[in-house]
């Protein structure tokens, strides 16, 4: 009996994984699709709470939608001038920077093979590169505007869902056969990820501005950028705000030194632990955590599949997936074996 029960579990594991690698096979190759779909997801969750309040206030639903949209496109109009010009003027100056880099590491070198460190020369400049080193910011950056590309069809897409949002719980409760059981656990799931979404955006946007001022302060060149690169990054815990900090702190080196570059690297920790290890978990709350381990294959798993913006979007798509698993008893230990602590 215990035999047969062995047996009919090895095919079904198997057809598990099977459909796994299937399905991120799927995805992969439309990847070009999928990623301004996610997006347009990612930005309707985060206009719904806005949306709904506006109709709340007696405003019709059309002219709420436009006034989303208009303040949507305002903001990312305003984010794509200073972000493209910045890059663009960055990518120039690439070359004085490694310039100046190497001549602000060679008394470092020197010093260093004076003291008995074999160090050769012909690979200071490689492994010393700003090119090398920023090539991770540069590449999200990149494959962010790639995808703005498509901002018209983002913003129908994210037209479509807001549309549909008001009318989805209707027609759920006429589709499913215990409507009320299976939308109290939908209900549950939305208010949590939707929760989950706005919070960390709001605490990514003050992380990003913040990191903007500070750097302005300083005078560290192309604070709008390294802001908005701040803010994308926040959305990936732990690492994310490390990634963040070294271009600027490069950038901070080869300007004013290493007290400018040490003060920058300050700011990064006192922005991300104030808002992140402070802020953050009292608005959130427990249950949304994830394992740094968890944290880093979402991150190298979603990079790999969607890209660039597949890296940024990494954590808040598996912290959806944690969260649909905690509303169902029989997936509630996969979510706790996501989680960061053993919660109840």
């Amino acid at each position: 009996m215990d035999d047969s029960a062995e047996q009919t579990a090895r095919p079904n594991v198997l057809l598990i994984l099977a459909s796994f690698i299937v399905v991120v096979a799927g995805m992969k190759a439309a990847s070009s699709i999928l990623v301004p779909f996610f997006l347009a997801v990612f930005i309707s969750v985060i206009c719904t709470p806005p949306l709904f309040w506006l109709q709340r206030k007696g405003v019709p639903k059309v002219l709420a939608l436009v006034l989303i949209l208009v303040a949507i496109m305002a903001v990312g109009l305003l984010l794509g001038v200073l972000v493209s010009s910045s890059i663009n003027n960055f990518l120039g100056s690439l070359p004085n920077y490694q310039d100046r880099l190497s001549a602000n590491i060679a008394p470092v070198i020197d010093w260093l093979r004076e003291k008995g460190f074999d160090i050769p020369k012909g690979r200071v400049s490689d492994t010393f590169s700003p090119e090398k080193v920023m090539r991770l910011a540069g590449t999200l950056l990149s494959g962010l505007s790639n995808v703005l590309t498509n901002a018209f069809l983002i913003l129908l897409t994210v037209v479509f869902i807001l549309l549909e949002a008001a009318d989805l719980p209707k027609k759920l409760q006429a589709a499913l056969r215990n409507p009320e059981k299976s939308l109290a656990t939908i209900e549950k799931f939305s208010r949590s990820a939707n929760r989950y979404v706005v919070i960390k955006t709001l605490i990514s946007a003050i992380t990003g501005f913040a990191i903007s001022m500070w750097l302005l302060i300083l005078g560290v060149d192309y604070p709008v950028l390294w802001g908005t690169l701040a803010f994308l990054l926040n959305y990936v815990p732990n690492i994310g705000s490390i990634i963040a900090a070294i271009p600027p702190a490069l950038l901070a080196l080869v300007q004013f030194g290493v007290g400018s570059a040490l003060l920058t690297a300050l700011g990064f920790l006192v922005v991300n632990n104030v808002l992140g290890n402070l802020i953050e978990p009292k608005l959130m709350g427990k249950g949304l955590g994830l394992s740094t381990l968890v944290v880093f294959i979402s991150l190298v798993f979603w990079g790999w599949v969607l890209g660039p913006v597949g890296m940024i979007l990494s954590v808040p798509l598996t912290s959806l997936v944690k969260i649909a698993l905690e509303n169902h008893e029989d997936t509630r230990g996969l979510a706790i074996i996501l989680g960061s602590d053993t919660e109840k």
